[in-house]
């Protein structure tokens, strides 16, 4: 019964890869895609590994779905054109000789590990204890590899500014995408209302556990920005003009708190991101409590696009 339990997920994963690979319509394989993240999960908490299960369904399946989805809608007008020039056979051969050797080539490295597999998890239980953080995911990221946290944070903000460079000369500096006007008494806007109260908390509440639990920052960013994109698809607010100082700074606020401390522990500890003594989970929580409202509001502009409008919009302008 428990093979059956772990095969079924399994078979789901490679059918719905074939499936969001074979698909000529955009939405269709965006959908299947969504699904291959929603069972990618499941997986995952098989496997135990509930940190990446967190992460995977909310940026994995959730905020990358959502943003294929949007690719797939301004697609949709180049869809039908691009569908009726199909590559020649001998490009899709080519293609799907390619295709196998890359999985044959996975398949025989993972086939190919020692049983038991090699694995650094005995290192990291054994060195956790002066990060005073009971979570070895959370040891891992912010003090055993903070440099490379900091710098993902940074490749974010990076990806909001390509984002950004898209947008027409004429309305650089306004306001991404477009403005929604969903019905107000409809079933959107009555979501809108409800569900982001809970979602932060929620967002919150993963975010400080991940100290000591599954659960952290870049996982509770994503449950925010989620709710903040859920408030500009109802209408119920409109998203801010990038030109504006406050949202910059916020932008950068939790990378800059976070290289401030790297140089300070060069100071104290001796080394760049080494913490002293004693400050370890404090330095820690910092840090995450910096770096959260930054990579929400970096997910939720990403999320957005780039620049539409004006940041004096006319109802014109606005979204159906």
């Amino acid at each position: 019964m428990i093979e059956v339990f772990h095969l079924v997920p399994a078979l789901l994963i490679g059918a719905l890869a074939v499936y969001t690979t074979v698909a000529r319509d955009t939405f269709a394989a965006t959908v299947g895609f969504i699904a291959y993240g929603l069972m990618l999960t499941v997986a995952w908490v098989q496997l135990h590994g509930v940190d990446v299960a967190l992460t995977e369904s909310a940026i994995g399946g959730g905020l990358t779905g959502l943003l294929l989805v949007r690719a797939s809608a301004k697609l949709r007008a180049t869809e039908a054109a691009a569908r009726a020039e199909r590559p020649r056979a001998s490009t899709r051969l080519a293609a799907a000789i390619l295709a196998a050797a890359v999985s044959a080539g996975l398949a025989i490295a993972v086939l190919a590990l020692p049983d038991p597999a090699p694995t650094l998890a005995p290192e990291v239980l054994a060195n956790m204890g002066p990060t005073g953080v009971g979570n070895p995911i959370t040891a891992v990221l912010m003090a055993f590899r903070a440099t490379d946290t900091l710098l993902e944070a940074i490749v974010l903000l990076l990806a909001l500014v390509g984002v950004w460079s898209l947008a027409p000369d004429r309305v650089w500096g306004g306001r991404p995408g477009p403005r929604y006007n969903a019905d107000p008494d409809g079933i959107l806007a009555f979501i809108a209302r409800v569900l982001p109260p809970i979602g932060i908390i929620v967002g919150i509440y993963i975010f400080w556990v991940g100290a000591d639990d599954p659960g952290g920052k870049f996982q509770g960013a994503t449950i925010v920005a989620a709710m903040w994109l859920l408030v500009l698809m109802a209408g119920l607010t409109d998203a801010p003009p990038i030109s504006r100082r406050l949202l910059r700074a916020g932008l950068v606020a939790g990378p800059v708190a976070f290289i401030a401390i790297g140089f300070a522990g060069v100071a104290t500890a001796g080394a760049f991101l080494a913490y002293p003594d004693g400050w370890s989970k404090p330095l820690i929580l910092v840090v995450e409590f910096a770096l959260m409202p930054s990579l929400a509001l970096t997910l939720g502009l990403i999320m957005a696009g780039a620049p539409e409008r004006a940041e004096a919009a006319s109802p014109r302008e606005a979204a159906p």
